[in-house]
């Protein structure tokens, strides 16, 4: 089979590997939704825009086989799911292929995934394989995302995390019992939580004198959900350990989506709305100094949908206690809805060359306030456009 047809087959389920999609447009495999069978060419095989290294390029999304010997009750690639055609790539036909593509100016990157075949440790060997050959015989400088294996061995990590740029592995579930439900055949500890602190031994120990760029590789974890019962509070409980401990970059969350042919087909399908509360809590935690404890969790442990945890925090802390932008360190103007990283940094320059009094003062450096005002005051004063009671909120 031509290898762009394969790449082709591969495009059409790979929307259960979140990445660093970027929506410029619509891609082959944005994150929670479902491929549209009208894209572009480039599209069909796989090539998306992300944001790689501080910067938008085109990277090839695949996979070296679709076919598996894991039986993942939510995954169109599981083994015994007989109604789907399997496609394999070899090591040196990806690398290749990848290359060519790279010289045409079609991508500058790669995310290379794989079915488990013939155990984790061979399947990690062919990824490996793969971008020894990019890396070494074709001298590819791009960005390369790549998957590690469950059951892969410490020696393949390192190995990996000298030659790429990002390494992911997929935790699926926040804990054993939740991932027993949804992979019965995967060890959380063992097979997937432990290269996680491998990758964070090696960039705590070691320095990065054999990596091909000089620097050890990012981290990022995977979950699905809503398909096994899971709460919020146990998703973000393991995604706060992973930022804390592990130095995570990122968590991705996936809104499960039933698939035919799979034990889970009918399950019902998760709130995308529900998805992307949790990225806003990760993110809370990973960029804003949030914890877990400050999360505004319902009786059930979830996240309320109707609004985003940030503003729900500040209801309860700021209304009465609101932030003196004039005075409030970075930490404190990060927990004001509407400030983030680039608005704090915005407002402690400011703050060097005068009083800041009003929201037109916030609105001149960049900072959007149609969230803040019931939040801050300026030079002692509620924002003139103060008018809402608590019970308005």
């Amino acid at each position: 089979m031509d290898t762009l047809i394969k790449l082709q087959d591969i495009a059409v389920n790979m929307h259960l590997e979140p990445a660093e999609e970027v929506q410029i447009s619509p891609t082959v495999a944005p994150c929670g939704q479902v491929v549209s069978r009208e894209r572009r060419p480039q599209q069909e095989l796989g090539i998306f825009h992300a944001a790689a290294n501080g910067r938008t390029v085109p990277i090839l999304k695949t996979m070296l086989t679709t076919a598996c010997e894991r039986n993942c009750f939510y995954c169109p690639f599981r083994a015994g799911r007989n109604s789907y055609r399997r496609t394999t790539v070899k090591p040196e036909e990806m690398a290749k292929v990848t290359m060519d593509m790279a010289r045409a100016g079609l991508v500058r990157g790669l995310f290379l995934s794989s079915g488990i075949i013939g155990g984790g440790v061979k399947t990690q060997d062919r990824l490996i394989k793969t971008i020894e050959i990019l890396r070494h015989q074709y001298g590819f400088r791009g960005y390369i995302h790549l998957k590690i294996m469950p059951g892969a061995e410490q020696a393949q990590v390192e190995r990996a995390a000298q030659l790429a740029d990002r390494l992911s592995i997929n935790l699926e579930a926040p804990n054993d019992q939740r991932l027993h439900l949804l992979a019965p055949m995967k060890q959380f500890s063992q097979e997937l939580l432990r290269p996680l602190q491998w990758v964070q031994q090696l960039r705590a120990r070691q320095l990065p004198h054999h990596t091909w760029n000089g620097k050890w590789p990012s981290t990022v974890t995977q979950f699905v959900v809503g398909a096994v019962g899971e709460s919020d509070v146990e998703i973000l409980s393991t995604s706060e350990h992973l930022y804390r401990q592990e130095r995570l970059t990122r968590a991705y969350f996936s809104a499960f989506h039933p698939i035919e042919d799979t034990p889970l087909e009918n399950v019902a399908a998760a709130s995308p709305l529900r998805e992307h509360r949790l990225y806003q809590a990760s993110f809370l935690f990973r960029d804003y100094g949030f914890t877990l404890e400050e999360m505004p969790f319902d009786e059930q442990g979830h996240l309320p949908l109707d609004e985003d945890p940030k503003l729900a925090w500040a209801k309860l802390n700021l209304f009465d206690a609101p932030v003196e932008v004039n005075r409030a360190s970075r930490d404190e103007l990060l927990r004001v809805p509407g400030i983030g990283p680039k608005g704090a940094a915005a407002i402690l320059t400011a703050r060097r060359q005068g009083t800041l009094r009003d929201l037109r003062d916030l609105q001149q450096i960049g900072v959007r306030t149609g969230r803040l005002q019931n939040y801050v005051t300026l030079a002692g004063a509620r924002p003139r456009r103060f008018t809402q009671s608590r019970l308005d909120l």
